[in-house]
């Protein structure tokens, strides 16, 4: 009895930390082998997460699907419901999200594996990490009907919802810095990098790279991922728009923040 104390103590001592990355088919995970070297590096496990269609998935040899009306909760006892999943886990990984998964989490509406396991993951307080450079379309849509991008209205209304996701806390990243964005979450302490650990160079201050004095901006709704995007690859002073763009609340006050101008252009 003493022994097996001891041990449950130890095992439980030298638990290790463990994410979720959750994909879409069951191919998808192949590109993000360096992904799991470098959280296992680092001393974190990871479990996948395999989606079956919008209601249904598979998380090892369990088929886990959605709570609803007329709908069994698990196809086997032994499966959690998807409210459930993210309890064993530090956080949710999702390399790339769609347009209707990413209005039903923004929305706050269940009945997708997707949108539920992103409520129950930040209602714990825990992180939710989306790739940012995806097109908010699934691979199945793409594959049928042969595009690769969302056409503009719907791209603009994809930016919108993942702004929204941001404001619930939703963390968007680079696919290829997911794994380490994850460390930095749950080992902060020993994510270092070489340019961090380097003591800094004693050289005068590089001059800011100056301003443009306006940039002209012809869409439909500005988010605040478009206004740091633009503000890292140009720096500007005025957002010249047309009178019927939105602004969205957060890009105003970033906007704001910055000190730049809004400008109506006249419409032709």
């Amino acid at each position: 009895m003493v022994e097996a104390i001891v041990r449950e103590i130890l095992n439980r001592q030298a638990k290790r930390p463990k994410v979720l990355y959750l994909f879409y088919d069951s191919t998808a995970h192949e590109a993000f082998t360096d992904h799991f070297i470098a959280l296992n590096i680092n001393g974190i496990d990871h479990d996948l997460m395999f989606l079956d269609g919008e209601a249904s998935c598979w998380l090892g040899k369990h088929k886990i699907e959605c709570a609803g009306r007329g709908q069994t909760i698990a196809s086997d006892e032994f499966a959690p419901a998807p409210i459930e999943v993210p309890l064993a886990y530090e956080g949710i990984v999702i390399p790339e999200i769609d347009l209707d998964s990413a209005a039903r989490a923004a929305l706050g509406m269940k009945g997708t594996i997707v949108s539920e396991i992103i409520f129950s993951t930040l209602v714990q307080n825990k992180f939710v990490l989306i790739g940012e450079d995806i097109s908010g379309l699934k691979k199945a849509d793409r594959r049928t009907l042969q595009t690769l991008t969302l056409p503009t209205p719907y791209r603009n209304l994809f930016d919108y919802y993942k702004m929204e996701l941001q404001m619930y806390g939703v963390e968007f990243a680079p696919s290829k810095q997911l794994a380490e964005k994850a460390v930095s979450k749950i080992r902060p302490e020993i994510l270092v990098t070489p340019e961090s650990s380097a003591p800094p160079a004693p050289t005068s201050e590089p001059e800011p790279e100056p301003a443009s004095s306006a940039i002209v901006y012809e869409g439909k709704l500005v988010s605040a991922e478009w206004v740091q995007r633009e503000l890292r690859n140009r720096p500007f002073r005025s957002l010249q728009i047309g009178r019927k763009t939105i602004i969205s609340a957060l890009a105003q006050d970033m906007l704001k923040d910055k000190g730049i101008a809004i400008e109506y252009m006249a419409e032709r």
